[in-house]
């Protein structure tokens, strides 16, 4: 794989291309009920997040519930499986500029990735974190970075000495070292986050200790 060779060119990266197995990035369906996940799961644990949101499709009598499927479900209803209004108002303004705009999954696959950024931010709700989030996992783009997301942060600022208290200073030298990783930021993502979260689970074995 083309990454591997690419990644590998960073001595950090290097070690963590050679420890973990290679990522294969998917195309997904169904991206209104991606993003709809994606709100759900903001700010919550990993179990959690699944909870709520497996009441969420609970609702409705299909795997795949359409945006016209979502938005008839009473407000309080969606308040009722553990949605805050914040975040059951987001769901809902998903589905109606899904239904307004007549987007389809076809439709944002086309799109260039700031394209679909500047498109799906259009959405109350949705920052560049979440539209991100999407290119990634969704829609299986190879070269996404993500910025602003806090694992990322903390993975980099860990491995190569950053200083994380002066968020100015950081951003600037996360964008430069990632620079070399074009075309294939999205691979170093994960191999970041995947790096991230087995220090987390090295740490809390310790503590049990």
């Amino acid at each position: 794989m083309e990454h591997i060779k690419h990644l590998s060119r960073d001595k950090k990266l290097k070690k963590l291309v050679a420890t973990y197995p290679p990522y294969e990035l998917k195309k997904g369906k169904h991206i209104h009920l991606e993003i709809c996940s994606s709100i759900i799961s903001q700010q919550l644990s990993i179990r959690v997040a699944e909870v709520i949101y497996n009441r969420f499709l609970a609702l409705f009598n299909k795997k795949n519930p359409s945006c016209a499927d979502i938005l008839a479900v009473p407000f309080d209803k969606l308040r009722s499986i553990g949605l805050s209004n914040s975040k059951a108002n987001y769901v809902r303004n998903v589905c109606a500029f899904f239904i307004e705009h007549k987007v389809s999954d076809a439709r944002l696959h086309k799109m260039e990735d700031e394209e679909l950024i500047g498109f799906l931010t259009q959405i109350k709700g949705i920052g560049r974190w979440t539209a991100e989030m999407i290119l990634i996992f969704t829609l299986g783009r190879e070269d996404v970075f993500a910025l602003d997301d806090l694992g990322i942060q903390q993975a980099m600022a860990e491995l190569y000495n950053l200083n994380i208290d002066d968020k100015k200073q950081m951003r600037s030298g996360m964008e430069r070292l990632s620079e070399p990783w074009k075309p294939y930021r999205t691979y170093a993502c994960r191999y970041l986050w995947t790096w991230k979260n087995e220090q987390q689970q090295k740490k809390k074995g310790s503590g049990k200790k």
